[in-house]
């Protein structure tokens, strides 16, 4: 079953959108004569195969629609491509240039700088899928590095199982903030109270409960939006006189294809306050009869739409995009105007880090596959107050000196 296309490109390469015989939502890329692109859509099986996420398959046809799009404007053939052309590639993602387009002024960017990392990135693991199916093309594309050897070898040398280090022969450098961006906690403040707030004259809510939760579960976790959006009543767990926490566990049967990121299952501990704004929401939904409505909240998501056809259904990600726009225009001298949901994660890691707590236990908590990747997004945390440190010792021996000169 196919849906409505998500992009349309002047060459009419475009990604679509296609439900699976099971239910589940998939892309693929159709080529200007509307039809599948075949070499594109082994790949994006091959991903399938590897129990992608559906929003990764889309990512990387958003790329491969690109990439078909370009090759019809430079009618180029995707098995005959060279080095070059995918410097050109990055070129026209910048501007749009093409053969029939001549101009001397410089052309606005298309696409940030990010984005075409991206975008080239899933080109080239499209391309190296298809080296390891016997393309050449592909060969041409990559080149492997050896530790006292010659300079390079061809990408073929890996199935010799030699030792090396493979990367891409072209490049998009992203530039990352110095710091990740945070939130001040006036500014979660803002946030949940724009949601919810208890009201003590009424002894009540005034609000979205539902809302308040779900930016609060941000806050205090430090999960990413796709994950809070993914747990289900079962993932909850009370505290009943223990410490309340919530499981992250891996699973794909979400509607919107959301998925546990790195696949890890984690275990949350929260607070007794968040705790109990879980249970005035559950008490909500079970007096709106959501219970009755799903067969049972146990095995049902929690977040879900509450004002909104289908009721009940799980909560997309595109509407807490909405809530964001809402936020930006309602506070627009509050909030940074570029905040997302993930800024929250980055105000929770670097909240923990200045408090002492040590880097794996940080790790561990946010997910992360790898302690050095705490260590890169917040390293700066660990410098700064090492920095502070060192400001206090020269403080002291400074203290010192002075102690000393007085005595000569």
């Amino acid at each position: 079953m196919i849906g409505p296309s998500l992009t349309q490109s002047p060459c009419a390469c475009r990604t679509q959108r296609v439900v699976l015989p099971g239910g589940e939502p998939t892309w693929t890329v159709l080529d200007g004569d509307h039809r599948v692109a075949e070499p594109a859509e082994q790949f994006l099986e091959y991903l399938r195969m590897l129990g992608r996420s559906p929003n990764t398959v889309k990512s990387y046809a958003r790329a491969l629609a690109l990439w078909w799009e370009f090759l019809s404007v430079f009618e180029l053939a995707w098995d005959a491509v060279v080095l070059e052309d995918l410097g050109r590639f990055l070129g026209w993602l910048r501007t749009g240039d093409s053969p029939a387009l001549v101009s001397i002024e410089r052309r606005q960017t298309r696409f940030s700088e990010g984005t075409i990392a991206v975008r080239l990135q899933a080109v080239c693991s499209f391309y190296r899928y298809q080296h390891f199916n016997g393309v050449d093309a592909a060969s041409r594309l990559y080149e492997r590095v050896f530790s006292g050897r010659s300079a390079y070898k061809p990408m073929l040398e890996h199935l010799a199982r030699r030792h090396g280090h493979e990367h891409r022969v072209v490049r998009v450098t992203r530039r990352r903030p110095a710091t990740p961006p945070t939130l001040t906690p006036e500014q979660v403040r803002r946030i949940l109270d724009s949601c919810a707030r208890w009201d003590e004259r009424k002894r009540d809510w005034d609000g979205s409960v539902r809302d308040r939760l779900l930016w609060a579960l941000l806050a205090e976790t430090g999960m990413r939006l796709g994950e809070a959006l993914a747990i289900k009543h079962s993932d909850w767990h009370t505290g009943l006189g223990d410490s309340p926490f919530v499981e992250v566990v891996p699973r794909d049967d979400h509607p919107h294809g959301l998925r546990v990121k790195n696949g890890g299952y984690r275990k949350i501990f929260v607070s007794d306050e968040l705790d109990r704004l879980y249970g005035e929401y559950v008490w909500r939904l079970c007096d709106a009869g959501a219970d009755e409505a799903v067969g049972g909240l146990d095995s049902w998501w929690v977040f879900v739409n509450l004002a909104r056809e289908p009721r009940f259904a799980p909560l997309r990600a595109e509407t807490i995009a909405w809530q964001v726009r809402r936020l930006r225009r309602r506070f627009p001298d509050q909030l940074p105007a570029d905040f997302t949901p993930h800024w929250l994660r980055h105000t929770h890691a670097t909240a923990l880090l200045m408090s002492g707590i040590a880097e794996h236990v940080v790790s561990r908590r946010l997910g992360h596959a790898d302690i050095q990747t705490t260590q890169n997004l917040y390293g700066w945390v660990s410098e700064d107050a090492e920095q502070r440190t060192v400001a206090q010792w020269q403080s002291l021996t400074g203290g010192w000196r002075a102690g000393e000169s007085e005595g000569r």
